[in-house]
């Protein structure tokens, strides 16, 4: 005799990228597992990858992981965090005004957004009387993780960031698709860029929408109030057990 199932409840959430309507479910024991693995290896390459997965199951099959922006991702993973173990994380965190004294902090993932800088825009001018610029694509793990291999963040690496994000670069009315050009033709683009065009692009990145959520600590010693920002995933993992707790 076959053994009953049992029924899963199912959400939904808004994808912060596109606003499109997402079905998800809480992880289950088999997940709970495969993130615990990762994250007892300590291996950051392993940890994305359980994310990915467990994103994926979660989402029933329909997200493809690595297309998804990294705070996508984020987002995704803190809401099906919060529907299987709980909305509210306790923990304690360091203060920093006398960095000796641990507080209890409660955070409800609920309450966590993904925040967009006003100023930010993924068509970056480079030239404005010629009518030249980059449209962005924003960084997916795929990319994250495939710059995990490199121990120091140095130029190389900041510019292979750059142009795999391309999705076009115009001129007037002449586009010049990302997935049409090769890898050195973009290459050299970006090389050529000025300094000031150079910091416009870099810009782009600096203001990107993120995973972002201030927290208000007090000191139960010296009763100095403090705010902390927890940023991306890793501030999350890092604060708190997002897998048990």
């Amino acid at each position: 005799m076959a053994l009953p199932q049992l029924n899963t409840p199912t959400y939904e959430l808004l994808l912060p990228s596109t606003d499109l309507k997402v079905q998800y479910r809480p992880f289950l024991v088999k997940e709970e597992k495969l993130l615990l693995l990762a994250l007892e290896s300590e291996n950051d390459k392993e940890i994305i990858q359980a994310v990915k997965q467990v994103i994926e199951n979660c989402t029933f099959g329909k997200l493809n992981a690595e297309e998804l922006p990294i705070f996508d991702i984020e987002y995704i993973f803190l809401q099906i965090r919060a529907k299987s173990v709980g909305e509210v994380v306790k923990f304690k965190i360091l203060c920093p005004d006398d960095k000796q004294t641990y507080a209890d902090v409660e955070l409800d993932l609920t309450a966590v957004d993904v925040q967009v800088e006003d100023e930010h825009n993924n068509n970056v001018v480079l030239d404005e009387n010629k009518k030249l610029g980059i449209v962005f694509k924003y960084p997916t793990i795929q990319l994250f993780r495939r710059n995990l291999t490199n121990t120091n963040e140095n130029i190389d690496t900041l510019l292979e960031i750059i142009y795999s994000c391309v999705d076009y670069i115009y001129e007037g009315e002449n586009i010049y698709y990302g997935k049409d050009s090769t890898t050195q033709e973009l290459k050299d683009f970006v090389e050529n860029l000025s300094q000031k065009q150079f910091q416009s692009v870099q810009k782009f990145f600096e203001s990107m929408p993120k995973l972002k959520h201030d927290i208000n600590i007090l000191n139960p010693k010296t009763n100095v109030e403090s705010k902390i920002q927890l940023v991306g995933l890793q501030d999350f993992f890092e604060y708190a057990s997002l897998i048990t707790h």
